[in-house]
């Protein structure tokens, strides 16, 4: 049976799509689309596996009930988002769409098939006072932007269908072969190749979180990795292990690339960004761990396996 994953376009939706291959059906989504009678049509992704590609408007619930009844997948993974943190503070009605009320017509057609609905949401809604630890799952949520607040209420529409796992992860950024993927990792490799200081902020603690590890997670838990059975339905955290801040990560980039440029420290409050952003969002991993999921290495670890990868940093 076809697995259906929404934001196949995107960097986490892309890799789970090119890991599934023809098991995949990856929607690209696009609000406002007139996806009606969109023809499939066959992308081709790592290791040469080919896997079908549709158009359609998650906020078209009408959409959403004859696509999800007519493919009866195994399993619906959402990856797709309304993930412009800045510009949703001008669109808030844009990123409820996409962000909520999306995710309230997939679990109402999920319900109605019978089909598991992974849902991938974010550190951030995590934002108010630090525990003095990392966050666990049952901890209390308090987003602190509308792009944070948005995505929780995505998570709670999921959990209106008893087979949902929630997945919260952190910072991605894909392979470098991605050519598609805009992450902080490329930005900062951008920048730092016009030999100009960097300024970085180094007030916000997070695990920024390697691609391909997330997608081994995310299909573990949805049962569709090597065990053939899907994790207890809840919440999960996955990320890379350990934890860092922007500047500490732009540093290490920088240093792994070989290139000799300055990178300075900021606070948040100097960088001036329109949302407010969690000062501390680093995510509890025991319980993805717990039940038996693919390790996450630490976070140095991945992001060296990003270089070791990258054959030609200047195409990053």
């Amino acid at each position: 049976m076809a697995v259906l994953v929404t934001g196949a376009l995107g960097q986490l939706g892309g890799e789970l799509c090119r890991r599934l291959g023809r098991e995949a059906v990856g929607v690209d989504v696009l609000a406002g689309t007139d996806a009606a009678g969109a023809a499939a049509s066959l992308h081709v992704g790592a290791e040469n596996r080919p896997f079908q590609l549709q158009r359609l408007d998650l906020t078209n619930r009408r959409q959403v009930l004859e696509t999800i009844r007519r493919v009866r997948p195994a399993a619906l993974i959402n990856c797709a988002a309304y993930t412009a943190v800045d510009q949703a503070e001008k669109e808030p009605e844009r990123a409820e769409a996409v962000n909520a009320t999306a995710v309230s017509n997939l679990a109402e057609v999920c319900a109605e098939v019978d089909c598991p609905l992974i849902q991938i949401s974010t550190d951030y809604v995590f934002g108010g006072q630090s525990l003095g630890r990392p966050w666990r799952e049952d901890d209390q949520p308090e987003p602190q932007c509308v792009y944070a607040a948005t995505k929780l209420r995505g998570e709670q529409a999921a959990a209106q269908w008893t087979k949902h796992i929630i997945v919260r992860t952190c910072g991605l950024y894909a392979r470098p072969s991605d050519a598609r993927a805009k992450n902080f990792v490329r930005t900062i490799l951008r920048f730092a190749r016009h030999g100009r200081t960097l300024q970085v902020v180094n007030d916000q603690h997070c695990t920024p979180s390697y691609v391909p590890h997330v997608a081994e997670a995310v299909l573990f838990l949805a049962g569709l990795g090597d065990r053939g059975l899907p994790a207890p339905w809840g919440i999960y955290h996955v990320t890379n292990r350990g934890q860092t801040t922007w500047y500490d990560f732009a540093v290490e980039i920088v240093r792994l690339a070989g290139l000799d440029v300055p990178v300075a420290p900021i606070t948040s409050a100097e960088y001036g960004a329109l949302a407010r952003r969690p000062s501390y969002s680093v995510l509890d991993t025991s319980r993805y761990h717990a039940v038996g999921g693919p390790q996450m290495p630490d976070w140095q670890t991945a992001l060296g396996e990003y270089f070791s990868q990258q054959s030609d940093f200047a195409s990053s």
